[in-house]
């Protein structure tokens, strides 16, 4: 009967410690500022061999605690996004130069964040992303090779909508790092143009850190 009253009192004091160090490390909400990079491309039926384009994002977070556990966190962010048409080889010099078809939005996930133990968390929520520039560019790696592709030629909805996946690591002093993965949940092409029945979604990894205040 002894060693069963401590083996419960031990299991209460661990339990209740690890709940302790599971919530969030602030009961106000906290506004901070992120940036990282993205690695993109469209996925679908139609869209198999397309490379991903590497571009960046940064943008503003905030954090609500609901719950010890539990904040409601939403962002406002510029992504880099789309994916490269063709690797073009050149026989001669054996050189190579990216295609890329740029796609670029601002994004305003709203997601649900929950700490596992201190500092880590997981959140998941939808995210709505605005189209503010669309570009078809030759030459990626250098000044030239950029066209434009204005709102009457393109053949991209204006609005996205994805469904982001993500954990993070906030330290002590506010910093944090994070990893997010993001799925479109519908075709980013308009449904009155050639490629109405073209099935091709956004797909983004973000690899990033931030600051919290």
């Amino acid at each position: 009967m002894r060693n069963l009253i401590v083996f419960a009192t031990v299991f209460i004091f661990t339990l209740s410690s690890s709940y302790s160090y599971s919530q969030s490390d602030s009961k106000a909400v906290q506004l901070g500022a992120k940036g990282g990079v993205n690695f993109s491309k469209i996925t679908g039926d139609d869209f198999e061999d397309v490379d991903s384009r590497t571009s960046f994002n940064a943008g503003l977070v905030a954090e609500i605690p609901l719950s010890e556990r539990i904040s409601f966190q939403p962002e406002v962010f510029y992504s880099g996004q789309g994916f490269n048409v063709v690797q073009a080889e050149d026989r001669f010099f054996n050189t190579s130069e990216d295609i890329e078809y740029q796609l670029d939005y601002i994004q305003v996930p709203l997601l649900l964040k929950v700490y596992l133990v201190k500092g880590l968390s997981v959140e998941a929520g939808p995210q709505f992303g605005f189209k503010i520039h669309e570009e078809f560019d030759s030459e990626p790696n250098s000044d030239g090779g950029d066209f434009e592709i204005n709102e009457d030629d393109s053949y991209v909805k204006d609005f996205d909508t994805s469904l982001a996946f993500g954990t993070s690591y906030k330290f002590d002093g506010g910093f944090f790092v994070s990893a997010r993965y993001t799925m479109g949940l519908s075709s980013v092409f308009k449904d009155d143009t050639l490629f109405e029945n073209v099935d091709g979604k956004n797909e983004v990894l973000q690899l990033g850190l931030g600051f919290m205040f």
